[in-house]
């Protein structure tokens, strides 16, 4: 466990971090309490459950409506959600070499939710919901509940919220449910009946069609009442250790009426997950200054153990690397948790299949990016799902001494601008035509929104700017705004431009080197613009004596130029090339002659679709 000094500076950053919220007078953001209690019913996989809500708004608006999600509703047939992922799967991809046609399904749903019978589908089914007492109207519409407000709720105030509910666990088919692949019972994600967030563009009264989710900041008491042979494990900490045992606290934990009772809570958070299985077991590992780690598995035989022990080395041992380069993690404790159907990353808390070490690594990240930052997934799924693939393979990177760990994304990116499949970034995750336009932006184009701002403002600077943004944004809600303005202030760089082409548009980069003259004693090298996204360029210049000379041409929308990098030692900085112009000319110290190689971006950083035209080769007479 964390020493007392490490608990009071926790508990202080804490506060800090929610006084700063407050402080930020131009960025409101409503604020949230639930009392949660369930009791389940594992024989039937069915609950029943009261929530107990206060709600702030803190907008300056006046609220004549309320929205709820109710996501299980999408698990039957002919939801919004089945028909969306059979839609989807109707488009050919291309073909495999056996001839066989690729579709663009999601291979986890498919046709799946079509076919589930009456005691294998979800639903949420709510009884009433009161504010303040008052009874309220009520409109479904499969998975958002409208609630018309008998009484509209003020600007600057607080109001109860009462809700009684039903649910049914589906056959797991995406994300939460039953018996999962791995013979997980209860993957508890998108359990309860949840407040809509409300925020400076207006509700995000999004359906729910298996993509991403948006949440209130506030904090969780959950109570969940189930068989006593289930260890459950989720968000939060355990606030009665010794009554549930199972590793937890002592002994085998107290049973009342025939069920256990295990209450958790979590401060600072937008979700609440939970798992349970009559056949977890519970590790723990303790990273140097960092939080107490729990990993819930099924033990399937020693070597399925010795697995997820060597998972959870690694992810203890990487923790130090992660708060130094990221940030320092602000909660007590996070569960790795088997269950699911691959990884999904929520607060606290993760649902894994398996015990793969870079799934670990991405969920885990995700508590930075997505989960501290409370990005839009919907609006903006490439903030955190780029984030948390940058965020994996610089930790890999890290623990292979791989220095170019960067490049997995690069290369996936490529294949899609490629593709003639590409939609802008803008574009709402649920709105992609592909599930594979939609798979590729926001992972691999979005992580490389990430590294190539490195490229943009150097490695020192990103480095500074990972601690800057982390410090200003987390436990609010950044938009890719506040991301690239914070990059500003840290680099001292015109950034916009960067998001307005890579986030707005599908125009690519493409630089080649042209031609190259002898004027006096210096040799003249022309460089083209190919693409239509411009960048700064770092050139590498070998002479053929040996020695390197490097040169950088600003673009003239950064209004100035990067540090030099660490391997950059005395670098020529150029005069600004101008996004309209399709060519530039710099002048070198020494003559054709002497030249072995000029090449364009040698860090391959820049994600340059066409590589083969950026470096030249000049042959010895």
């Amino acid at each position: 466990m964390k020493g007392k000094k490490i608990i009071a500076s926790t508990l202080l950053f804490a506060t800090f971090s929610i006084a700063s919220v407050d402080a930020q007078s131009d960025r409101w953001q409503q604020k949230i309490n639930y009392n949660i209690n369930v009791d389940v019913n594992v024989k039937i996989n069915q609950f029943s459950g009261t929530e107990n809500i206060t709600y702030w708004n803190n907008s300056p608006d006046t609220l004549k409506k309320l929205f709820i999600h109710t996501y299980w509703n999408a698990f039957q047939p002919n939801s919004m959600m089945d028909v969306r992922s059979r839609e989807l799967g109707k488009t050919v991809l291309g073909t495999t070499k056996s001839g066989q046609e690729v579709r663009d399904w999601d291979g986890r749903v498919k046709d799946r939710i079509s076919h589930l019978k009456p005691d294998e589908i979800g639903y949420q089914h709510v009884k009433f919901v009161k504010v303040n007492g008052v009874n309220q109207k009520l409109v479904e519409h499969e998975t958002i509940l409208e609630v018309d407000l008998s009484k509209p709720i003020l600007p600057k105030s607080s109001s109860k919220i009462d809700i009684d509910f039903n649910a049914q666990v589906p056959l797991q088919v995406r994300r939460s449910g039953r018996d999962n692949e791995e013979g997980v019972r209860y993957s508890m994600s998108q359990w309860y009946p949840k407040i809509v967030e409300y925020d400076y563009q207006g509700w995000n009264a999004n359906p729910y069609i298996a993509r991403e989710f948006y949440g209130v900041w506030g904090a969780y008491n959950v109570t969940i009442n189930i068989d006593p042979t289930y260890l459950v494990a989720g968000t939060g900490t355990i606030q009665n250790p010794n009554e549930v045992g199972f590793g937890y606290g002592a002994g085998n934990g107290v049973v009342k009426n025939g069920v256990k009772t295990w209450k958790f809570a979590a401060e600072n958070v937008h979700d609440f997950v939970w798992a349970a299985d009559p056949d977890y077991k519970l590790i723990k590992r303790q990273p140097k200054n960092g939080p107490l780690l729990y990993i819930v598995f099924k033990q399937k035989d020693a070597n399925t153990e010795k697995l997820w022990n060597i998972m959870a080395d690694t992810v203890a041992y990487a923790y130090p690397f992660i708060a130094k380069t990221f940030g320092p993690y602000p909660y007590k404790n996070y569960s790795f948790i088997q269950g699911g159907d691959g990884g999904m990353e929520y607060p606290m808390a993760t649902l894994i299949k398996g015990h793969g070490i870079g799934t670990a690594l991405h969920e885990w990240m995700h508590s930075w990016y997505q989960g501290m930052m409370g990005s839009n997934e919907s609006l903006y799924p490439f903030m955190d799902e780029g984030g948390a693939t940058y965020a994996e393979s610089r930790i890999t990177g890290w623990l292979h001494h791989d220095s170019m760990w960067y490049l997995p994304p690069y290369l996936s990116y490529y294949r899609l601008a490629k593709s003639g499949m590409e939609e802008p970034m803008t574009t709402h995750s649920d709105h992609y035509n592909t599930n594979y336009a939609y798979g590729q932006a926001a992972y691999s184009k979005g992580g490389v929104w990430y590294e190539q701002l490195s490229y943009i403002i150097g490695n020192d600077n990103m480095d500074k700017f990972l601690l800057e943004y982390y410090k200003q944004w987390h436990f609010k809600h950044p938009n890719p705004n506040d991301f690239i303005r914070v990059a500003e202030e840290v680099s001292g760089l015109e950034l916009q431009w960067y998001n307005q082409y890579w986030i707005g548009t599908t125009k690519t980069i493409d630089y080649g080197i042209g031609d190259i003259k002898q004027e006096n004693d210096s040799a003249l090298v022309s460089f083209k613009r190919i693409g239509k996204m411009p960048m700064p360029l770092d050139v590498l210049v070998t002479y053929k004596d040996g020695s390197n000379e490097w040169h950088y041409i600003p673009l003239e929308l950064t209004y100035g130029a990067k540090p030099a990098e660490a391997d950059q030692a005395d670098r020529i900085v150029e005069k600004e090339w101008p996004w309209t112009n399709p060519e530039t000319t710099i002048k070198l110290s020494k003559s054709v002659g002497s030249i072995s190689s000029i090449e364009i971006d040698p860090s391959q950083r820049m994600a340059d679709v066409d590589r083969t035209n950026n470096k030249l080769v000049v042959p010895n007479n």
